[in-house]
C-alpha cells in the first residue's frame, strides 16, 4: 500500500486497488473523521457520474461516513462542479464525487471538496491517507446511538440548474439560438440540456442515454467528431461537448471546426477585458498551453502566468494572484467570479456570452488566436522512473529541442491520473512536429513499456 491521491483525487481501475469497495469504505470513514467537529452534526454530500461502478462506491462511501457518526446526503448523478456548488450552498462540511472524469469506463475515482467548494489541499489529503493506513478507524468509532444517517436530496439537479442559469447575463437570451450538446453519456446528460433549454435555446442533444457502460465511449469532449458533424448538418450556431463528469468543455463553431481549450480561454479573456471584468488583467495558463495562447494574450495586452498541469495548480495561482480566469488546453477552465472549480456548462455559457457581446460567430472569434501545430502522444507505461534519469529519453528530447530552437517546444511528462507518459511537441509545421514527437515517443516506448 502507498499513496492514494494523485493530481486529481484518487483514481484507478474499478474493483482493483486502490479503487475497491473496501478502500471506498475507509475513505468515507477518514473523510468523515477529518471534517467531524464537536457539538456539530457534520454532513457530507455524495454524488457520482454514470459509471456502473458508481453504485458500489456510493454505497461503500456512505457506509463509511455513517460509521463515523456523520450524516451523508446522496444526490445521485451530478457533475463534479455541481457537487462543489451544493457542498458550499448547503453549508455541508465536505463533498465527495465518484468519477474518473474523461477516463474510460473501467476507471473510477474519488474527489473531495471542502465546505467552501474547493478541492482539498495536499495536507488534508495526506491526513486522510495517514488515517487509513494507520487503521485509526478502529479506535474512533462512535457508539451505536451516535451513528450517522443517510438523506437523499431530491431537488439537487434543480438547484444546480438555477445556479448555472444565473451565470448567464440577464440582459441576454438564447432565444433563436441553435445549439448541439454532446453529454458523453455522463453526468451532464440532463442538466446541460435543461439549462440551455430554460435559457431559450433550441437544443439538440447527443449521447444523453447513459447505461452504465457507455460513458465517454466515442463521444464527449475527447471525441467531438459526431458533434462537429451534427452542428454542420443542423446548421447550428455552436456545439458543446462535455466530458464524463462535466468539468471540461470542447467547443465546435458553426462551420464544424473544433476549438482548443486555449482558444476558448483566449476568447473569454478578450471579452472579459473589454467589459472590465478581467481582474488584474491576468490569465493563468499551464505549461501545456499552446505557444499561440501566450502570443494572443500578449497582442491583446493581457498578462499571463504559467503553472504546472492540473486544475488545482491553476486555481492556486489564480487565488494567489487575484485572477478571474484560468485554465488548461484540455478545456478545463475556471471562472472564479462564478465558481470555485472548473465547470463545462459555465464555460459553454461564457462562450455564448462572448458571441452575444461581440455579435460575431464563433469561427470569427476563434481567429483571435493562431494555434501552433501540436502533437500529443500518450504512451501507456509499465514503470515511471524520473525521466531525467533515463539517458536515452533525455537525449531524444534534447535532439528535438535543438532542432526546433525558438520555433517550437517539447514537453514530456507523466499523467497525474493514469499510467501514461505524455509527449507533447509544438513546431512551425505539422510534418516537423509529428516527426519529432514520434521520435521521442519511440524511445519512451522502448524504455518504459
Amino acid at each position: 500500500m502507498g499513496k492514494l491521491f494523485g493530481t486529481d483525487g484518487i483514481r484507478g481501475i474499478a474493483n482493483e486497488y486502490p479503487m475497491t469497495a473496501e478502500m471506498a469504505l475507509n475513505i468515507g470513514r477518514a473523510t468523515a473523521h477529518l471534517f467531524k467537529k464537536k457539538g456539530h452534526v457534520a454532513k457530507i454530500i455524495v454524488g457520482k457520474d454514470t459509471r456502473i461502478s458508481g453504485y458500489m462506491f456510493e454505497s461503500a462511501l456512505v457506509s463509511g461516513i455513517c460509521s463515523m457518526g456523520v450524516n451523508a446526503i446522496m444526490v445521485g448523478v451530478m457533475p463534479t462542479p455541481g457537487i462543489a456548488f451544493l457542498t458550499s450552498s448547503m453549508r455541508a462540511d465536505a463533498g465527495i464525487v465518484i468519477s474518473a472524469s474523461h477516463n474510460p469506463l473501467q476507471d473510477n475515482g474519488i474527489k473531495i471538496f471542502s465546505s467552501e467548494g474547493f478541492k482539498l489541499p495536499d495536507e488534508k489529503e495526506l491526513a486522510i491517507e495517514d488515517f487509513i493506513f494507520a487503521n485509526e478507524s478502529e479506535k474512533q468509532r462512535p457508539a451505536p446511538g451516535d451513528l450517522g444517517k443517510v438523506y437523499r436530496l431530491d431537488d439537487a439537479r434543480g438547484r444546480y440548474t438555477v445556479f448555472l442559469k444565473h451565470t448567464f447575463p440577464k440582459e441576454y437570451t438564447l432565444e433563436g439560438t441553435r445549439i448541439v450538446l454532446d453529454c458523453a453519456n455522463g453526468a451532464t446528460y440532463r442538466i446541460a440540456p435543461d439549462t440551455f433549454f430554460e435559457l431559450g435555446a433550441q437544443v439538440t442533444t447527443l449521447f444523453d442515454h447513459p447505461d452504465g457502460v457507455n460513458i465517454n465511449v466515442n463521444c464527449g469532449s475527447q471525441h467531438p467528431e459526431k458533434l462537429a458533424h451534427e452542428v454542420v448538418k443542423r446548421k447550428a450556431d455552436v456545439g458543446f461537448a462535455f466530458d464524463g463528469d462535466g468539468d471540461r468543455l470542447t467547443a465546435v463553431d458553426e462551420k464544424g471546426a473544433v476549438l482548443t481549450g486555449d482558444q476558448v480561454l483566449a476568447i473569454c479573456a478578450m471579452t472579459m477585458k473589454k467589459e472590465g471584468t478581467l481582474a488584474n488583467n491576468l490569465v493563468v495558463r499551464t505549461v501545456m498551453s499552446n505557444i499561440g495562447l501566450g502570443t494572443a494574450l500578449h497582442e491583446m495586452g493581457i498578462d499571463s502566468v504559467m503553472t504546472n498541469v492540473g486544475d488545482r495548480n491553476v486555481l492556486e495561482e489564480m487565488r494567489a494572484r487575484g485572477a478571474a480566469v484560468g485554465g488548461e488546453d484540455s478545456g478545463h477552465l475556471i471562472f472564479l467570479p462564478h465558481h470555485t472549480t472548473g465547470d463545462g456548462i459555465i464555460t459553454a455559457l461564457q462562450v455564448r456570452t462572448a458571441m452575444k457581446r461581440e455579435e460575431k460567430p464563433l469561427s470569427e472569434l476563434a481567429t483571435v488566436m493562431t494555434v501552433f501545430p501540436q502533437v500529443l502522444i500518450n504512451i501507456d507505461v509499465k514503470v515511471r522512473p524520473d525521466l531525467s534519469t533515463v539517458p536515452e529519453i533525455v537525449k531524444a528530447i534534447k535532439g528535438a529541442e535543438d532542432a526546433l530552437g525558438n520555433r517550437g517546444r517539447v514537453l514530456v511528462r507523466y499523467s497525474g491520473t493514469q499510467n501514461m507518459c505524455r509527449v507533447m511537441v509544438e513546431g512551425p509545421t505539422k510534418e516537423e512536429t509529428v516527426k519529432h514527437g514520434e521520435r521521442i515517443a519511440e524511445v519512451v516506448r522502448k524504455k518504459l513499456t
